[in-house]
């Protein structure tokens, strides 16, 4: 009986023993083929986001401290930390630029014989904070840089924090003729507008590819001005509201404003004229309804006017392929719109520019940097489109002088110029740094490179 058992209990003993062995084995071999799978991926990945360098494609490396905070490198306790790195053969891109900063380099992709191809949706859901890539302050810069001959020029400021941060030749517009594979590939790690995060090449390229390369620079000097382009950007804020600035700003070289940019029947203080109206699928179409009862009919619509687009997100690509199409819009929000129709009469594709990611991350990155990005609602954070308009008008005038934006008073002024009743306070959205663009305005006024309309009433 006990012999029995003995040999019961070694044939149990025996049995889990190989059941173990089988089990173990089983583990390993998922392990190994996990291991394989992942091996083959990332060779696939890394080859699918190796990137081809437009002509002048480079990174600064001087700090800018001054115009934003650096707090993406900090961890909660102020210690320093590692970004993330995703290596997309950038080692290649900083050395090339160590060794001659202002070389034109250019990196070919090498994809073993493949054709290259869009690199898997990156999605903004999958980072708990701004994703820091190893290539994020690289930018496309356009040659040669624009000639300065004015005296008074931006260009000349010999302030350290501006001109360290400052990139005079950064790539302004986005067209058909400088997108490829690679620069998709690039972009698509920054969430909109500052990159293609979440969204698929075919769905995009769909309106890129409609538009055309810019003939003309943005503005030109006028006859007589000694080559200056002297230049006023208008906001929409209540501090103009009594302020008879109107004559003073019209006698600009030219004129920028954006968003609801209501001038009949308040000229006297903010002006008629404009040369560049700065705008978004949003903006353009939902400022007829709120301000309509203000006298907003349509979008500045003066003879000659230039219109850049910010591409905020995906329906601005939907309203822009109609746009350049001459069809109603397609898909998104403004499906079955014709967007042409908002422009007064005045649309030309032939001025229509269209910002570029990398002057909008560049903006961002080096003269408003908000600790937003350090929070989960990280990817709702963008500047404003006025603030993307001044940056715009200091890379392409001499002279700029603000009006109608945010200073320290604001609380005594409404929210808007135009209106003329009870007075509306400045909402704080979230998706906005509205106190570091303040702070930033007052930084350039008092460094003399812009001139920053303010009262003392």
């Amino acid at each position: 009986m006990l012999v029995c058992i003995y040999l019961k209990s070694k044939l149990h003993i025996s049995v889990m023993a190989a059941r173990t062995s089988r089990i173990l084995f089983l583990v390993f071999v998922i392990i190994a083929v996990n291991v394989v799978l992942f091996i083959f991926s990332w060779d696939y990945l890394s080859q699918s986001i190796s990137l081809t360098i437009f002509p002048g494609l480079t990174k600064h490396n001087s700090t800018y401290q001054f115009f934003h905070y650096n707090a993406s490198h900090r961890d909660e306790n102020g210690n320093s930390r590692q970004p993330l790195v995703f290596n997309i053969t950038q080692e290649k891109i900083a050395n090339s630029i160590k060794t001659n900063p202002n070389a034109t380099s250019e990196i070919t992709n090498t994809t073993h014989g493949q054709t290259e191809t869009p690199i898997p949706v990156l999605y903004k859901t999958a980072f708990s904070k701004y994703p820091q890539w190893d290539f994020e302050d690289i930018y496309n810069q356009d040659a040669p840089p624009r000639q300065n001959i004015c005296a008074q020029s931006l260009l000349n400021s010999k302030n350290e924090s501006f001109t360290a941060a400052f990139l005079p030749n950064i790539r302004l517009f986005l067209h058909k003729d400088n997108i490829n594979m690679s620069e998709w590939n690039r972009l698509s790690h920054f969430n909109n507008p500052f990159g293609f995060m979440d969204y698929k090449y075919e769905d995009v390229m769909a309106s890129v590819k409609l538009i055309p390369k810019p003939k003309e620079p943005l503005l030109l000097p006028k006859p007589g001005s000694g080559g200056c382009v002297r230049c006023a950007v208008v906001g929409t804020g209540g501090i103009l509201n009594g302020s008879k600035m109107g004559k003073e700003i019209d006698s600009h070289d030219y004129v920028f404003r954006m968003n609801g940019a209501v001038v009949k029947g308040y000229e006297e203080d903010v002006g008629n004229k404009t040369s560049v109206y700065v705008h978004t699928a949003l903006s353009i179409t939902s400022s007829l309804d709120l301000f309509k009862r203000h006298g907003s009919t349509s979008a500045p619509n003066d003879e000659g006017i230039k219109y850049v687009l910010i591409p905020e997100g995906m329906k601005d690509f939907n309203w822009l392929e109609g746009l350049l199409k001459g069809e109603r819009v397609s898909a998104g929000p403004y499906k079955n719109q014709r967007p042409w129709t908002y422009y007064g009469g005045q649309f030309n594709e032939s001025r229509v520019y269209v910002l570029h990611q990398d002057f909008l991350r560049y903006v961002r990155n080096r003269f408003l940097k908000s600790k937003s990005l350090d929070e989960t609602y990280w990817a709702l954070f963008r500047p404003t489109n006025g603030a993307f308009t001044v940056f715009l008008a200091i890379h392409t005038c001499d002279t700029v002088n603000v009006y109608g934006f945010m200073t320290e008073e604001y609380k005594k002024y409404s929210n808007y110029y135009f209106e003329r009743g009870p007075k509306s306070g400045v909402i704080f959205y979230i998706n906005h740094d509205y106190i570091l663009e303040l702070q930033t305005w007052k930084k350039l006024h008092d460094s003399n490179i812009i001139k920053l309309y303010q009262r003392t009433d």
